[in-house]
């Protein structure tokens, strides 16, 4: 018999003909049997193995009644469809699988309330752009589904365990952007709509962080609170609504600006679009005080000017350190007749110990006032032979407390000691006081040839602890008085940064202190170091109570200069109480002003008495004072004439006056006299005819002059610049063989880029 042919046999093995209504109704029952069951799953809560189960026994099921029912699939379609079924729903059920687990492992979420976790989706409805005939496909678009909505609540889930972190005290960073100037809106623009609470912020859009609270104990929180402030961050636009874009002084005018930083130094941040720069401003102090005002000698009550004497150089060393690191100064911190005073001029010297000044007098152009004068005002004092200086019983009281643990300040302390320690003679006793929580001895009074056992006491120092000022101070004064030269120099070199916060920290009465040991003969001069904390209004009052100068060491070539070229004006005493007056003539002088000597003016009546306190000058020491005037007839006054007095006329005055516009007095007393001696000196209209090296000092000068008043605001200066001082200073530098004159110009330079 022939083998049947295989169409014979493909006819044979025929399935009957195809029912479409029983077709459709077993694919409709299959997709409701699925999504049911995947329904039932995530409504339970089912561990995902058993619902994946149940829907794959389900498909098996409607699979077998299809056939029985005359079904057109094909044996072989149904099982290729079976299979490719089972492993989409394997691959849900690994998924399924690792999201229960990592629910297990989170005990934190599963102690949820039911109610903060969101419910299960509702079924979904069959999707549209899925063909009708495959409903495999439609059972792999309801699998993505189910993962997004698995993942919104993961997403909520975290977003519940952060809440609940944050309301334990667990989270303590606190994120907001910072606002520049850029940032802001335009006038009258649309406010930007609010960003979705989920967005993710975009790159670059966080700019700060403050963080808030502390760490440790909540008693260790507290007192934290107490001595600490958070970081205030003022923005650009903030310091530009202040035209001197001075950082010191816009901090001093933005309303709830801290006074300390969190990490305890005092220190302001300036962010934004203000050149990218990093600023600080430290809790540095300085006596405030306002500018000279103009006075017209034509008022009788104006007439007269007087001051004390100042030869102190701590305003030009700070001021350095400041523009250094680029940045202007405070205004209170620029003192203009100590950064004039600064730099040494070839004022005529006197002769003899018995007179130890001769004053010079010089008239010049104002170089800022057309049609203006200046009158430059310099004396200089006797300076002494090295064998006639007297030996010295010194006391160094040095400050160790924990504020002076910084490179510049009690490193720097030990080696500008040291210096000293070689413009000292032999013979010389140096006595070593420190002082921290609590003042002790750390050397008694020991000769200067045993120089190797003084320098042994000062490398042993370290800092550490708070700053009880006053008790080294007191400590201090006892050891002079014990080791007291009767015939020789007896002072306290104290060398801090200010910062007295144990025992006596009151200006007022450490000012007291120090005017009641002076009358014993022992003075006190201050050496300020560091930044940050430091005091210079204590600093200042504390030497001119005591007889003595102030100068910051900002430098090892400062510590030098004040202490090893200039060490006999810084130690020994040619005059004290030395006071300067000058009379203006009416009939010459329209109006005057003095540039500098704010924080020195004294009353017309303090002149003549002796009991009150001025400037002492060292050995060599020069002083100088400049005067601004207007002539009468002169276009350029600042002030109108007075309509109801009159200036006296030049044919009125008598004594050929009318060629002088004032007369100069200076008055001092020896340092082993209590009275007082006096100096007089006519200022001559046609006082400008000077040497050539009187001259460029009179322009050096002149420069210096004009560049602490810009830093100061430039009130007076007109159209002067800082171009202006740097080519002036340049022209008349002279002689500079430590190059502070050639320093300074490139100072007036650096000023005009940190402005």
């Amino acid at each position: 018999m022939k083998p049947r042919s295989f169409e014979e046999m493909l006819k044979q093995d025929a399935a009957p003909p195809a029912d479409p209504a029983a077709r459709r109704a077993a694919r409709q029952a299959a997709l409701a049997e699925f999504t049911r069951s995947n329904a039932q799953a995530a409504n339970e809560a089912l561990p995902p193995r058993r619902s994946a189960i149940q829907a794959l026994l389900g498909m098996l099921r409607l699979s077998r009644e299809s056939n029985s029912r005359g079904s057109d699939f094909m044996p072989w379609y149904s099982r290729r469809m079976l299979l490719g079924g089972a492993a989409s729903v394997c691959l849900a059920v690994v998924g399924g699988m690792l999201v229960w687990k990592t629910q297990q492992l989170q005990p934190e979420v599963a102690r949820l309330e039911p109610a903060a976790l969101p419910v299960a989706p509702p079924v979904p409805e069959q999707r549209a752009d899925v063909p009708a005939n495959e409903p495999m496909a439609q059972a792999g678009v309801q699998a993505n589904e189910q993962a997004a909505a698995d993942a919104k609540l993961k997403d909520a889930e975290a977003q519940e365990l952060a809440k609940r972190r944050q309301a334990e005290g667990e989270s303590r960073i606190e994120q907001k952007p910072l606002t520049t100037g850029i940032a802001q809106p335009m006038a009258g623009a649309a406010p930007p709509a609010p960003a979705a609470a989920s967005a993710a912020p975009a790159p670059n859009e966080q700019d700060e962080l403050t963080v808030s609270g502390y760490r440790g104990s909540l008693q260790a929180s507290v007192e934290a609170r107490k001595e600490n402030t958070p970081v205030t961050t003022i923005t650009s636009e903030e310091i530009g609504k202040f035209p001197d874009k001075n950082v010191a002084e816009s901090l001093q005018r933005v309303p709830g600006v801290a006074a300390q930083s969190a990490a305890g130094n005092g220190s302001f941040r300036f962010k934004g679009d203000a050149k990218d720069q990093y600023q600080e401003v430290g809790r540095d102090r300085f006596e405030h005080f306002e500018l000279n005002s103009i006075k017209q000698p034509a008022i009788e009550s104006e007439r007269v000017s007087t001051f004390s004497a100042d030869v102190d150089t701590s305003s030009y060393s700070f001021v350095r350190k400041q523009l250094d690191q680029g940045v202007l100064p405070q205004k209170d911190a620029v003192r203009a007749e100590e950064m004039i005073n600064y730099f040494d001029y070839s004022w005529p010297a006197a002769e003899s110990r018995e007179q130890p000044f001769r004053s010079t007098v010089v008239v010049s152009d104002s170089p800022w006032g057309k049609g203006r004068k200046l009158i430059h005002i310099g004396i200089k004092g006797y300076e002494l032979p090295e064998r006639q200086r007297p030996n010295a019983n010194l006391v160094l009281l040095l400050d160790v407390s924990g504020s002076m643990d910084e490179p510049d300040k009690l490193p720097l302390v030990k080696q500008s000691m040291k210096l000293l320690l070689g413009s000292l003679k032999p013979t010389d006793t140096v006595a070593i006081v420190v002082y921290a929580g609590a003042a002790g001895m750390v050397l008694p009074p020991t000769p200067v040839g045993e120089k190797e056992k003084i320098i042994e006491a000062l490398d042993r120092l370290e800092p550490g602890g708070s700053t009880a000022g006053a008790e080294g101070i007191e400590l201090a004064y006892q050891l002079a008085e014990k080791s007291f030269k009767k015939e020789g120099v007896n002072r306290i070199l104290l060398c801090t940064d200010g910062d007295f916060n144990v025992g006596i920290d009151s200006t007022n009465e450490l000012k007291g202190y120090v005017e009641r040991k002076r009358a014993k003969g022992i003075f006190l001069s201050v050496l300020g170091f560091g930044q940050g904390n430091y005091r210079d209004e204590l600093a200042q009052a504390l030497a001119q109570n005591g007889n003595g100068v102030a100068a910051y060491i900002d430098t090892l070539n400062e510590a030098r200069k004040v202490l090893v070229q200039e060490a006999g004006s810084s130690l020994f005493t040619i005059a004290k109480d030395v006071k300067l007056q000058v009379e203006f003539n009416p009939a010459t002088v329209a109006e005057y002003r003095l540039v500098g000597y704010e924080t020195r003016a004294l009353k017309r009546e303090d002149f003549n008495n002796d009991a009150v306190d001025a400037g002492d000058v060292g050995s060599g020491h020069a002083v100088t004072a400049i005067y601004e005037i207007t002539p009468v007839g002169s276009a350029s006054r600042m002030v109108d004439a007075s309509r109801y007095v009159k200036p006296e006329s030049a044919a009125s005055t008598s004594g050929g006056t009318s060629n002088e516009y004032g007369f100069l007095k200076i008055r001092y007393k020896l340092p082993t006299q209590s009275k007082s001696q006096l100096i007089e000196t006519p200022i001559n209209v046609d006082s400008g005819k000077v040497g050539e090296g009187i001259k460029r000092d009179v322009e050096f000068s002149t420069a210096v002059a004009g560049f602490a008043q810009l830093l100061r605001g430039g009130q007076f200066t007109g159209s002067l610049t800082y171009e202006d001082v740097a080519k002036q200073a340049q022209a008349a530098l002279g002689d500079d063989p430590f190059g502070y004159r050639s320093e300074f110009v490139q100072l007036a330079r650096k000023a005009q880029s940190a402005r």
